[in-house]
């Protein structure tokens, strides 16, 4: 795995391990809270963070350094990953390559995750109440990285 997404990785993780120790106190019942929704939009930044790093090293080791650079100066604006917007720059990449994500077992259930972090992400930053369980912000957690696995394995990265 590429250098820059597994440093963003062991850092949420960390946070996610020191998160679930509070113990439900309801004064730590609130914190909680608040550290959920900071991981929330952590992991969305991880999502973001990835493609880039992942089609960015596709397309260094890939092409000639003119495309390299094309291809990177176009994906510095990537944001709010939603699975819709995923499958364009996948498919841009390899037509195949989004079809196999769509054909996935767990496809709806890793969409689902996508969609819920960067919605809740958007809500957030913008000032919105959520109401997103720890629980449920780990479970979507382990699904964005098992997509991040997939777009990385596609590319066929060292």
């Amino acid at each position: 795995m590429l250098r820059e997404i597994l440093r963003y990785k062991q850092r949420l993780d960390n946070l996610f391990s020191k998160i679930s120790a509070f113990s439900g106190r309801p004064a730590e019942f609130e914190l909680r809270s608040h550290w959920t929704r900071y991981l929330c939009v952590l992991v969305s930044g991880f999502l973001e963070v990835s493609i880039y790093e992942i089609y960015t090293a596709y397309a260094k080791d890939k092409s000639a350094p003119n495309i390299a650079n094309y291809i990177e100066a176009q994906l510095e604006g990537f944001q709010n990953p939603k699975m819709g917007k995923i499958l364009q720059v996948v498919e841009a990449f390899n037509p195949k390559w989004a079809e196999e994500i769509q054909n996935l077992p767990d496809y709806l259930k890793i969409k689902n995750a996508v969609d819920s972090v960067v919605a809740n992400r958007h809500k957030i930053a913008h000032g919105e109440d959520v109401d997103i369980e720890y629980n449920r912000l780990r479970s979507w957690y382990a699904d964005v990285y098992k997509l991040i696995v997939i777009l990385y394995d596609q590319c066929g990265l060292t």
